[in-house]
């Protein structure tokens, strides 16, 4: 048919008509026509509505048939095609390809869960959104060397998703629930959130899941939240500060001597951390700071610098100055750009 419209084509045209014209009247545009020519032959069409002939290696009609009542009888009706291959291969059976299989039972609206077993489920992702101090925590577990190879020490630790201040944290010789629940406890009670909402995300380790550490959290009336399964970056937040922490200068990564030297080495970090350093995540101010709403002043003070300078020296700035907007929310794993700009 391709070959037959452009030999119409060409005939009008040596006929004195037009080529926009003929093409019109065979529901063709002059550019498809001008690409089929291309080259001095005729090439593919490859207009997406083009109607194409099946190849000569596909199944016929009544080798489709056969494909599917073999796919839904008895012995391969719970089985997918990559179960069924393999079967018939040892039975000395070859019908067609897998992936033909598969196209099979899509075209027939059967490429669906086979088989009495539950439906896999896709795990929705947590995601939150923190606009004060004490709405949304995050927290986990990490290693830290001990005094031998072998030999671990467990920092536990709680973050403030607003203000990434550490609400809490303890070092011990084991995990468990009974530890996560006791620390969990005092932060509550330090940062004194009775009666307030408050989201607790973390993965899903024993610890975690744990009972003494679950019924914590519903006497404290804390909504529980978890990573994905077999995901994990969904707690990015508490993973950045535990490389934060090991890549301090001067932290003993050949091993901590006793679990002494490691809680003096973690509170003297957490004291730096929640005081002196400037996070870029929230404009530079400390997690102390912005915790207690203190970074309200301090941005505007900025502001007034940088305005200053300009009007000192207006040559030297080209157009706006430094943005020292404070960040009023943070999202737990935002899912677009429009969460992470609003």
């Amino acid at each position: 048919m391709r070959c037959l419209a452009v030999a119409l084509v060409d005939e009008a045209v040596a006929a004195g008509a037009r080529q926009s014209k003929a093409c019109e009247i065979l529901a063709i545009s002059t550019r498809t026509y001008q690409r089929w020519v291309e080259g001095g032959e005729v090439t593919a069409d490859q207009r997406p509505e083009a109607t194409r002939s099946l190849p000569a290696h596909a199944l016929t009609e009544e080798e489709r048939t056969h494909v599917m009542e073999v796919m839904n009888s008895p012995v391969f009706a719970s089985m997918p095609p990559s179960q069924v291959v393999p079967y018939l291969a040892d039975e000395g059976v070859y019908l067609c390809s897998e992936s033909t299989m598969y196209r099979l039972l899509h075209a027939e609206n059967q490429q669906h869960h086979r088989g009495r077993s539950k439906v896999p489920e896709k795990k929705p992702l947590a995601t939150y959104v923190a606009m004060a101090p004490n709405e949304v925590w995050c927290w986990d577990i990490t290693w830290l060397p001990g005094p031998a190879k072998g030999l671990y020490y467990y920092l536990y630790l709680i973050l403030d998703l607003f203000s990434r201040k550490i609400v809490g944290w303890e070092i011990h010789e084991e995990e468990s629930s009974e530890n996560a629940s006791r620390l969990l406890r005092k932060a509550y009670l330090k940062e004194n959130i009775a009666t307030k909402p408050l989201v607790l995300h973390s993965d899903n380790g024993s610890p975690m899941k744990g009972s003494d550490m679950l019924q914590t959290m519903h006497n404290l009336g804390v909504v529980s939240s978890f990573n994905r399964p077999r995901v994990s970056n969904d707690n990015a937040y508490a993973e950045s500060i535990f490389r934060t922490c090991k890549y301090r200068p001067h932290y003993p990564y050949k091993g901590f001597t006793d679990l002494m030297q490691a809680r003096a080495w973690v509170l003297s970090f957490v004291t730096w951390y929640n005081q002196v350093h400037r996070h870029s995540g929230i404009q530079f101010v400390t997690h102390q700071a912005r915790h207690e709403g203190k970074d309200h002043a301090i941005l505007e003070n900025r502001k007034a610098v940088y305005e200053k300078a300009r009007l000192a020296n207006p040559r030297r700035w080209t157009g706006k100055t430094r943005n020292w907007n404070r960040i009023e929310r943070v999202w737990l794993n935002p899912v677009n750009n429009q969460m992470l700009n609003h």
